[in-house]
């Protein structure tokens, strides 16, 4: 992978991880939390990306509202997904089960349909990254037994989603030609309408969430937009199945911070899966 691309990728995954932990901190919401992000997210980027759109030198395509719309709904249903994974289980491993079911999908996807050749070396990479999660992910754990297995089970379902959207991304910015903050300002916008009906129908909730967490939904709302537009511009110049795996050091930030700042358990598993990740995206780098 190029140097650019893999900058901008190490970037986002040490800024996802730091919006994943903010997440966690709100302890119900659901939904409500979600729309309350991403309409933060929306307002901060509607000036952005109306900018954008006046100085973008090829003409805006409808393809380009079609691109957002399915986009949005992926993000929705990962923004849902996910928060509820935080809501029965543990953040060391709702994320790391999420965060590597997903790049094994994408990569899969990327080598067997979308015909990428990322190379031995980018493959055996891509696999480390996994391994690695792997081991960060399983194991003895104290604690209630239905809550791990729920755990587990929304981890799964978010990393479904997460190939998803990684693989549709991938397609809109470089088959479609959306420049990325375009893409993810519309997607933006299109989810905060998108998920009015659930706001609305839970306003008690959003009004107490804003009151009492406000703080946690400015974070996530300004830090994933950064993280996912840092990824969106690396595909632009480097294949997914090097891209989704790379990111995967956030797994690595995410276990240590549920270690030291939330005090989850098994220090030991998290340090020998991080040295496996980070085996695995020196591998990327150098494929």
């Amino acid at each position: 992978m190029n140097t650019t691309a893999l900058s901008l990728v190490l970037a986002a995954a040490v800024v996802h991880a730091g919006w994943n932990l903010a997440a966690k901190r709100v302890t119900s919401g659901g939904t409500q939390f979600v729309w309350l992000y991403y309409t933060a997210s929306a307002v901060l980027l509607l000036p952005v990306t109306g900018v954008l759109l006046a100085v973008e030198q090829q003409r805006p395509q409808w393809s380009w509202l079609v691109a957002a719309v399915v986009t949005s709904v992926l993000h929705i249903a990962y923004g849902i997904v996910l928060q509820r994974g935080y809501r029965v289980g543990d953040l060391s491993i709702v994320y790391p089960v999420a965060r590597g079911t997903g790049p094994l999908l994408s990569v899969l996807a990327a080598v067997l349909v979308l015909g990428e050749r990322p190379g031995p070396l980018g493959l055996a990479g891509a696999f480390l990254v996994v391994a690695g999660v792997l081991v960060i992910s399983t194991g003895r754990r104290a604690g209630d037994p239905r809550a791990v297995k729920a755990g587990v089970f929304y981890g799964l379902l978010t990393g479904a989603v997460i190939a998803g959207y990684t693989l549709w991304d991938a397609h809109s910015v470089t088959g479609l030609g959306v420049p990325p903050v375009v893409y993810f300002g519309l997607g933006s916008i299109l989810q905060s309408v998108l998920l009015v009906p659930g706001a609305l129908a839970g306003r008690a909730e959003v009004r107490r969430i804003w009151r009492e967490q406000r703080r946690e939904v400015l974070v996530v709302a300004v830090l994933s937009p950064v993280a996912y537009v840092l990824v969106l511009v690396a595909l632009t110049t480097a294949p997914v199945s090097l891209v989704a795996p790379a990111r995967e050091l956030s797994i690595v930030l995410g276990s240590l911070a549920a270690w030291l700042v939330l005090g989850e358990r098994d220090a030991g598993r998290r340090l020998a899966g991080a040295v496996i990740v980070l085996s695995g995206i020196a591998a990327i780098a150098a494929a």
